[in-house]
Parts: C-alpha cells; structure tokens; sequence
C-alpha cells in the first residue's frame, strides 16, 4: 500500500507514521530523513543536499524530487511507503504521480486553534531531548526534565507566531494538495483532533482495516 500523509504541523503525522509501520509493514519515510540519509552517504545527491543546506537556501523541487525517486527505487519499498513531507506542493505531486501511483492519501484534519495548543504547550529538555507539555504531560519539577534532570524549554519553533507562520506556510503551499487528491478520489479524512489510540483506530477504519 503506497500512501501519503497529509496535515499541519501539531497534527502528529510522526507518530501516527510509527503506529502505521507497525500496521502495514512498510516504511515510513519523510523528506528529512533522506535528506539526512543521502548526506550521510556522501552520494552525488547528497552532496548537492549539504551544499544547499549549508547555505541557509531551502532544497529546491528538483533535487527533493530526485531524491524521493532515488528513495523509491530501493528494495524496502516494493510493498509500499508512507510518504510524509513530500509532496508539499501541486508541482511536486505531478512529479511523483510520473514514477510512483500513490493508492491513498490521509489528511489528517485538526483546527488551527488546537494545533496552537498542542505545539505552543510543548517544551523540550535542552539535554535529552525528551517531549514534554504544559496541559498534557508537565515536568514533576517545574522547568526540570524528570529523565535527565536537565533545562526544560520552549523551543523558538513553537513560540505562538513561530507556529502561525508554519500554519500560514502550510494553508498556503500544502492544502491545495487537499482538494487536487481528492479530486482523484483517492484522499481520504482523519478526524486528528481526539487522543493517539482513537486516531489510530480510525485510520484504520479509514484504509479498511478496522
């Protein structure tokens, strides 16, 4: 089954991901992990990749595109993927539709007011790295990690008009790619707003598998 995850940042793409691997079988993959991966490997690709990040310029669709395809070709995907971060944009979905037929792709639907809650709640351990959150998960020692014991903080990406901008970036170039698949018949609505296990249970329900 080649699948494509849709949804705003704070819509938790991520660990819905984990959970469907672990459903389906197939791998989960997403744009900055390839990213990484092709650097790591010191491929032609990759080296383009590093160049363009050292510079502080954003991957440009052609190189994204040819990495995703470079990505597809390899063995662990014969099955099927789920395609995370790619594509973002129209052009990019016409790109993969020319080397990859997608059969189903999951909007994972969550209002942007929750969306500000979920991430503008969130704070990190500057240490460990550990997830923690104002409402749904506080440290036991206020500003303490309770793994690690170090600084818990508010990272600059999930400060209220950090987020509004990742919003506005998203309602702008991604949730066109909404309606251009569900005019292929192919998209399918995932209410991502209740707790992980319901989510769960209705992407299942969702691709027929509940």
């Amino acid at each position: 089954m080649k699948l494509i995850f849709l949804g705003p940042p704070g819509a938790g793409k991520g660990t819905l991901a984990a959970r469907a691997v672990e459903i389906l079988s197939i791998p989960h993959i997403s744009t900055g992990v390839i990213f990484r991966s092709a650097i790591a490997a010191q491929s032609p690709l990759g080296i383009k990749v590093k160049a363009i990040i050292d510079a502080g310029k954003l991957v440009d669709d052609e190189t994204t595109i040819a990495l995703v395809k470079e990505r597809l070709a390899q063995d662990d995907v014969k099955t099927g993927y789920i395609l995370d971060g790619f594509p973002r944009t129209i052009p990019q979905a016409e790109a993969l539709a020319a080397f990859s037929e997608v059969d189903t792709v999951v909007n994972f639907d969550i209002p942007d007011s929750i969306v500000l809650e979920r991430l503008g709640g969130r704070r990190v351990c500057r240490e460990c790295g550990r997830n923690f959150h104002v409402v749904f998960n506080n440290p036991k020692k206020e500003g303490l990690c309770d793994y690690c014991g170090g600084e818990v903080y508010t990272r600059d990406d999930d400060r209220p008009e950090a987020i509004q901008k990742r919003l506005e970036v998203y309602r702008a170039q991604t949730a066109p790619l909404i309606d251009f698949y569900r005019n292929k018949g192919i998209l399918v609505d995932v209410d991502a707003r209740p707790p992980v296990e319901e989510v769960v249970e209705n992407f299942k329900k969702a691709l027929g598998r509940g």
